[in-house]
């Protein structure tokens, strides 16, 4: 926090975070919308299967695309105009998609859909460090982004249950109103940040960000790749191949599928909190937690892929928990970006962390589709094929893993010369709990 700014009164940096993550439930609701309207909208713009994966594949680029913009006008603008800006895009989008008559047209809406999503998750992040406690921030993270699940919740359940009963127009015109609702929300209740105590010399706020400025931090790099490392496993189970890799390929029937899927997402809910506890203790140490994620993930594909049959249904519990573990610990990014970019340039810095993530899933989910077409050779893939494709991943955590410890060091040099902060190694930090020490380390 600022020296000029006076101490957030909680009750209004509750109004404030609620307000926040009111916008991200919308924008969450919005993005996976399409995932239950597949069926009638095939029957509406009369699409194949095949055309239908357009939807997704276009919305996600476009939000991955859109994060760096989106940070750069966030430290120009200030989060209260880019929840209330993405508002009212979602909301012409979801009326656009509403009375769309053909795929030209829907999938125009649906790339409105990518660039008003893009706008709200990385303001809410930015909303955090302005209004609470730096030791709470790692927390509040990971509470942020469970919350913001409710809004899967809302497009499985009411918005389904709508488009069945009433239809199209009316369904997705119901979430063109829903998402113009945070509009005025954001404009009454969210501020960028707490008053201040004194005013601020204007020379201290600098007009323009460059961005060579942030894609020069080793710390806006080393937050990059932990969430490129972590969260595409998740995202390419979740997204596209999990269900066809459960049914087709190990013999699952559509029900228990499904509640494997739910227990990936669940078992993110749950270590969660515990992923933000451990990254607010031990913030020099954060680059453990994740490798050790990533071993664990790549250690379950590897025995679920390489044993021989279709694996019993337990092993692919441990499967899905894996994978709703790594998908926490994606959010460890953010944490690591706040840790060692300026305030001036964080919303450049947390939008490029959550390009990581979702580049990665794309590139993931792509990789999995054009090795599975080859090695299926237009047949109907079975477990082989599977097995060849979703090993594909192997090179993504190649990558990561390679980035990551590329730019471990860089990050902790840059955190020594500019905040002081020397990380001791870890024989050093054995040798003083042996000795007694049992308080965690603080954040610099």
């Amino acid at each position: 926090m600022s020296p000029f700014q006076a101490p957030a009164p909680r009750r209004a940096a509750l109004t404030v975070w609620a307000a926040g993550l009111f916008a991200y439930v919308v924008a969450v609701a919005s993005r996976t919308s399409f995932g239950v309207a597949g069926l009638p909208a095939t029957e509406r713009f009369e699409i194949s299967a095949a055309v239908l994966s357009l939807f997704p594949v276009l919305q996600l680029a476009v939000y991955a695309g859109a994060q760096v913009p989106v940070g750069m006008v966030l430290d120009r603008v200030g989060s209260r105009a880019m929840l209330a800006g993405g508002g009212a895009v979602l909301a012409l989008a979801h009326l656009a998609l509403a009375l769309a008559e053909t795929l030209p047209a829907a999938l125009a809406a649906r790339v409105l859909v990518g660039l008003g999503d893009a706008a709200m998750f990385v303001p809410v992040m930015r909303l955090l460090p302005a209004w609470f406690p730096v030791s709470r921030v790692p927390l509040l993270t990971q509470v942020t982004g469970l919350v913001g699940q409710v809004g899967q919740l809302i497009s499985a359940v009411p918005f389904l249950a709508v488009l069945l009963d009433r239809g199209w127009t009316t369904a997705f015109g119901a979430l063109a109103a829903l998402a113009a609702l945070t509009v005025p929300v954001t404009l009454l209740l969210v501020r960028n940040q707490p008053r201040p105590v004194v005013a601020v010399p204007a020379r201290s706020v600098p007009a323009r960000v460059p961005v060579a400025a942030v894609l020069a931090e080793p710390g806006a790099w080393l937050g990059f790749f932990t969430h490129f490392v972590c969260l595409f496993p998740a995202n390419t189970f979740l997204l596209l191949w999990g269900v066809p890799f459960l049914t087709d390929g190990q013999g699952v029937s559509a029900e228990a599928a499904s509640l494997l899927l739910s227990l990936t997402a669940m078992t993110g809910v749950v270590t969660g909190p515990l992923t933000g506890v451990l990254s607010a203790r031990h913030p020099l140490r954060r680059s453990w937690m994740v490798i050790g994620v990533v071993a664990l993930v790549a250690a379950t594909w590897a025995s679920v892929l390489a044993l021989p049959g279709p694996r019993p249904l337990w092993h692919l519990v441990i499967l899905a928990v894996a994978l709703g573990a790594t998908m926490s610990v994606a959010a460890v990014g953010f944490d690591v970006a706040r840790q060692f970019v300026p305030p001036g340039r964080l919303g450049m810095a947390t939008g490029m962390v959550n390009v990581g993530g979702f580049s990665a899933s794309l590139l993931s989910i792509f990789l999995v589709g054009a090795v599975l077409d080859l090695v299926s050779a237009g047949r109907s893939p079975g477990l082989a094929d599977y097995r060849v494709a979703l090993g594909t991943q192997v090179v993504l955590w190649a990558v990561g893993l390679t980035g990551l410890l590329i730019l471990r060091p860089r990050a902790r040099r840059r955190l020594a010369e500019t905040q002081g902060v020397v990380v001791p190694p870890v024989r050093q930090v054995i040798a003083r709990m042996r000795r007694g020490s049992t308080q965690g380390e603080t954040h610099p």
